[in-house]
């Protein structure tokens, strides 16, 4: 009877070691195969990881990019500004667009059918130039803006010392009117710097304003001066 029992005792060990095997060699299987998985995890994190890399990369050479075009246009617009100072015509000239010329508006409205161009060549001796045009229209009145480039000039070009101005946008519109501002959509390839006085007398509660936007668009390399476009508050 002693010995049934042991028999049997021994039998339920075996069968006890044996089912113990399988369910470790099963852990074992599942182990291996998760090992697997988390492989596979790891390597498309690291995948990953090298593609947000490659972006923040390329992002930062866009804004260095963006920066240096900043720099770049306000330089320009600073030496233009400058020779509008000084009615230096032949500077002036030296940066007009050598293709497209310079359009002249003189409210913040860009009329891209009527609104005068002029190329460079034109430009040098303008101030001398005694014949008149029509740059487009008085504000209120509607009556013709009819005048010599020199009155143009210093009534819708360089009325105040924009060299001076209290206020600088870069590519950003700092005056605004009634007058709808069209820039982006007249120059959608340009790029503009705004100088700009927020008022003169207090009276007028800031509704004598003054800007004057430079507009350039790049040809070869070098920025060049597409649109001088002059703002005011208009009715």
């Amino acid at each position: 009877m002693i010995k049934n029992r042991s028999y049997l005792f021994v039998v339920f060990l075996m069968t006890i070691l044996l089912l113990t095997g399988c369910s470790n060699n099963q852990s074992e299987e599942e182990l291996a195969k998760k090992d697997e998985e988390i492989s596979q995890l790891n390597a498309k994190v690291e995948e990953l990881n090298n593609k947000i890399k490659d972006l923040e990369q390329k992002l930062e050479e866009i804004n260095n990019m963006d920066k240096y075009k900043n720099n770049e246009v306000l330089l320009r617009a600073l030496e233009t500004v400058n020779y509008l100072k000084n009615e230096d015509m032949e500077g002036l000239a030296s940066v007009v667009h050598p293709l497209m010329g310079v359009r002249f508006t003189p409210y913040e409205y860009i009329d891209l059918q009527n609104d005068l161009v002029f190329t460079k060549d034109r430009i040098a001796n303008f101030l001398e130039d005694t014949q008149t045009y029509t740059w487009g229209s008085f504000d209120g009145s509607g009556e013709p803006i009819i005048m010599t480039f020199s009155e143009y000039f210093d009534r819708f070009i360089y009325d105040v010392d924009f060299a001076n101005a209290q206020m600088i946008g870069n590519n950003y519109s700092i005056g605004k009117g009634n007058s709808q501002n069209n820039i982006s959509e007249a120059y959608p390839d340009a790029y503009y710097i705004e100088f700009h006085f927020p008022g003169f007398e207090s009276e007028y509660e800031g509704m004598d304003w003054r800007s004057l936007r430079l507009v350039y668009e790049k040809m070869d390399g070098v920025w060049y001066l597409v649109g001088i476009v002059h703002g005011e508050w208009t009715i």
